[in-house]
């Protein structure tokens, strides 16, 4: 899948290869936990240990190019698995992801600033976040990665970008699933995710009804790029309300990584911007409500009111 040029950049950018189309890296959510200066919003929303989480993707390919994207993109572009593509076993992907985790943790060891405690449970993740790069889902073992972590005591936060509703609609159930909401409507979908499928539009709608039918918790994260797609929240409303996910996640676009040769510093909204889009978007979603914010990280957290 990875050309020797690709692996390399990867690598000069601190993923850790797990094999022949994963990868692991630490999260700087992970590293400032470990140095005691903060913790990553999803901590502080929903109480995952930000120093004992892993970040993984089992497939470093993706059918989508979004501007907004701050991964490398030299990886592969395709709508499914190719035929040619050898794939590596879940056991095989969780031992070397931790194998190269651990790797990549080894500097701390050194570093006066780590909590040596926590630097001690860094090494034994309890939770896995299936969102690293590419699209998780279409790896063809994803429901029985999912399965393993779990027998493991893992939890698993999967990231999909919506474009495989088949898949999400038989998935094995991860503590908690995300969907991106990066547009409102067709026009700035396309726009926006320069996805490689002729009907991306209806395969991400079909996918929002997926996962309204989902028995595990759900979230929609809005990534937010001003002056792109701060607008039409009635068609988020419409989007949103397909889904009906448990979180919304209204968060701002970053100028980091890739990113930077697709939009500039001034596509990154203040955090005072995107509360006030939260807030806008709460008064039109009778079923949510403000519940949490970290302005460090910039992005708000709707709940949907229970029944």
């Amino acid at each position: 899948m990875l050309t020797k040029e690709s692996r390399q950049t990867l690598e000069k950018q601190q993923y850790g290869i797990a094999g022949r189309h994963s990868a692991v890296k630490i999260c700087s959510w992970t590293k400032k936990s470990i140095r005691n200066e903060d913790v990553c919003y999803k901590e502080k929303f929903y109480g995952i240990k930000s120093h004992r989480c892993m970040q993984i993707t089992p497939n470093l390919a993706c059918c989508n190019r979004c501007i907004f994207c701050w991964r490398d993109l030299s990886t592969p572009t395709v709508t499914e698995w190719k035929k040619e593509w050898q794939i590596d076993s879940p056991e095989e992907i969780f031992l070397k992801c931790l194998e190269e985790h651990r790797k990549l943790l080894i500097g701390f060891r050194g570093n006066e600033k780590a909590d040596k405690q926590k630097l001690a449970e860094a090494f034994e993740p309890n939770q896995v976040a299936i969102s690293l790069s590419g699209e998780p889902v279409l790896y063809p073992k994803i429901n029985q990665l999912i399965k393993l972590l779990k027998e493991k005591g893992m939890s698993t936060f999967l990231v999909t970008n919506g474009q495989y509703p088949d898949i999400l609609e038989n998935i094995e159930l991860p503590s908690q699933l995300y969907i991106s909401i990066d547009a409102p409507n067709k026009e700035l979908f396309e726009k926006i995710e320069q996805s490689a499928h002729p009907d991306a539009w209806e395969r991400f709608n079909r996918s929002l009804e997926a996962v309204r039918k989902l028995k595990c918790k759900t979230a929609a994260r809005i990534t937010l790029i001003k002056n792109v797609n701060m607008e039409d929240l009635d068609g988020y409303k419409q989007l949103i309300q397909k889904a009906m996910p448990n979180y919304i996640e209204v968060k701002a676009y970053m100028f980091v990584g890739s990113s930077r040769q697709r939009l500039t510093i001034k596509h990154m909204p203040y955090h005072e911007e995107v509360k006030q889009f939260a807030i806008e978007l709460e008064k039109i979603l009778p079923d949510y409500k403000i519940v949490d914010e970290k302005a460090e990280s910039r992005v708000v957290l709707l709940e949907k009111i229970k029944d």
